[in-house]
């Protein structure tokens, strides 16, 4: 027996989902915000040292990019910096004026600076990849430059320069010492102390603390803007003062002691480069976004999962390049890169721009077998959760293009880009992997042999499987011709003319063979695909005969006239 319905049923997506703000609710929460004072603020957001950087930048219009957490602070920071830049304006133009007999031009440039006007504009977009500089959006605004404020992957911009503000946030020195001391009961433990940007200014005094309590092999890490570095973003002193040369560290003989909240993508880099990681929580705030604390322990699980993403894509026809950064410095050679790797191991790739990944815009994909980020060393480690197909870092996909003989896990990982050796021209597209599949086919033909009957049979080694079609773009193609005819232009292609005539039709739903080889998109969009686009669901000889012309209605709303016999409707 059926039930009545009381309401109509819900048929589309709830709209508390249309926007999904990564943000925990305590970290936007006003009650959860402290009661800071505008001392507090200043000195949180370093007003000061900001403004001085854009007086002495010259900086005309600048973007000030906030993550969710700080919007609240956004207006009282731009009302503080132009207050500052004011001060600093009148003071270089009244200090110009009493050197007024060092020269004219002394003069003439204080009272330029003086007239500059300064806009500021603030960029509250950024719920997603907040670690990023967004310079497309303080392009939309012009913007000579971007101070960033909050935590910061560092990565390398392209084309605006950047000022990076962590905001200072305080810590309890002893608390540290003692959880420290709970971690680390040897005096001679070697250890690497290292810290969130927004507390790095910290690690320097900790580390001559715990050295006053008779720990000798400290060493604290310095903020460099290098993702590709040993250890991310971080570099190590000397170990003698008065030495100028760097020391050279045996990193799996030391630890690491990390102060906050590390992003994942950290642990998976460092958990085979020192011996081991400890972690120390801060304190929740509404600046640190991060909710849980994750287990070092668990990073060896973590890989594992991560080599059996890799495994998936070795035997992917199609791979997807998705990019989701415009900002980060070299991305276009990295993209060229990750073609030609895709393109050496006979598989066909296809580039796509998105911002924020979820399931419901790449499933609209179906074609694509596995997909890698090309992004920052943070946001290119993608969760899983919900995903259809796999997602991996360029680094994993460099070990997915090798073959099984050769790919060897050594536990090593990367995070973004940093692990590609990118091409020296991006704009230069390689033709070397088209060049070698072309004369390998070549060969195979002269041969009498048949590729698809030469190749090794490729197995999932998930599955045990036969993968039938791993290589689309290494097909056979028996009429290429030898490697001695003419090569096209601007292809690279050896072919054959026609015996009969340089036109040849088409047959009826074959698909158009580019460089010799059929779309593998193609392919699946006419063999696969379960619906392919409106008009599409009729039978194939409904469209090959019209439909008969018969007159319809005619006349006006009050009385149809209906055919050739004049009957009203």
């Amino acid at each position: 027996m059926s039930t009545d319905l009381h309401a109509p049923p819900v048929l589309s997506t709830p709209a508390e989902y249309i926007f999904q703000d990564p943000t925990p609710s305590s970290a936007l929460s006003s009650e959860n915000r402290p009661d800071r004072s505008d001392d507090e603020l200043f000195t949180v957001y370093e007003i000061a040292r900001t403004a001085a950087e854009i007086q002495a930048r010259n900086w005309s219009r600048v973007a000030l990019q906030f993550p969710d957490a700080m919007l609240a602070d956004a207006p009282w920071v731009v009302g503080a910096l132009d207050t500052e830049l004011g001060k600093l304006q009148y003071s270089e133009g009244n200090s110009a004026a009493e050197s007024i007999e060092q020269g004219a031009g002394a003069l003439e440039e204080a009272q330029r600076k003086q007239k500059r006007n300064i806009r500021l504009y603030i960029l509250a977009d950024t719920s997603y990849s907040a670690c990023c500089v967004d310079e497309i959006a303080a392009e939309h605004a012009d913007a000579d430059a971007v101070v960033h404020y909050g935590r910061a992957c560092l990565s390398p911009t392209a084309r605006l320069p950047v000022l990076h503000i962590f905001t200072r946030q305080a810590l309890d020195y002893d608390a540290i010492a003692e959880s420290f001391g709970q971690e680390f009961n040897g005096k001679e433990t070697k250890a690497i102390i290292m810290a969130d940007v927004m507390f790095q200014e910290h690690v320097a005094p900790i580390c001559e603390r715990l050295k006053a309590q008779g720990y000798n092999h400290i060493v604290a890490t310095e903020i460099i803007r290098d993702p590709s570095s040993t250890i991310p973003n971080r570099s190590l002193p000397s170990l003698d003062p008065a030495s100028a040369e760097k020391h050279d560290y045996d990193l799996h003989e030391y630890h690491l002691f990390h102060i906050s909240t590390p992003p994942t993508s950290l642990l998976l880099s460092l958990s085979s480069r020192l011996a081991s990681l400890r972690l120390y929580p801060t304190p929740s705030s509404p600046y640190t976004t991060t909710t849980s604390l994750p287990d070092p322990s668990a990073t060896p699980s973590m890989l594992r999962r991560r080599y059996a993403l890799v495994l998936r894509l070795t035997t992917a026809s199609i791979i997807g390049i998705l990019v989701n950064t415009l900002s980060v410095k070299n991305y276009m050679s990295t993209i060229s890169t990750l073609r030609e790797q895709i393109a050496s191991a006979g598989k066909k790739s296809y580039t796509i721009v998105v911002g924020k990944l979820n399931a419901a815009k790449l499933a609209n994909f179906a074609e694509i077998d596995g997909w890698v980020v090309v992004g920052c060393w943070e946001s290119g480690l993608v969760d899983q959760d919900g995903l259809f197909k796999p997602v991996i870092t360029p680094f994993e996909l460099a070990l997915a293009m090798q073959g099984d003989e050769s790919r060897i896990w050594t536990g090593e990982w990367w995070g973004g880009i940093e692990g590609v050796k990118s091409e020296a021209n991006p704009n230069t597209e390689s033709t070397e992997s088209q060049e070698t599949v072309q004369k390998e086919t070549a060969e195979n033909i002269d041969g009498g042999v048949d590729e698809e009957e030469s190749e090794p049979p490729v197995f999932d080694l998930r599955t045990g499987k036969l993968v039938s079609n791993s290589r689309p773009m290494r097909v056979a193609i028996r009429s290429s011709p030898p490697a001695g005819n003419a090569m096209q232009p601007n292809s690279g292609i050896t072919r054959t003319q026609p015996n009969g005539s340089a036109l040849v039709k088409r047959g009826t739903g074959e698909i158009a063979l580019v460089n010799g080889v059929a779309s593998p998109g193609a392919e699946f969009l006419r063999s696969k695909r379960t619906w392919q686009g409106l008009g599409t669901d009729f039978n194939p000889g409904e469209d090959e005969e019209s439909a008969v012309i018969e007159e319809g209605r005619s006349g006006v709303a009050r009385g149809y006239i209906v055919g050739e016999e004049q009957m009203r409707s």
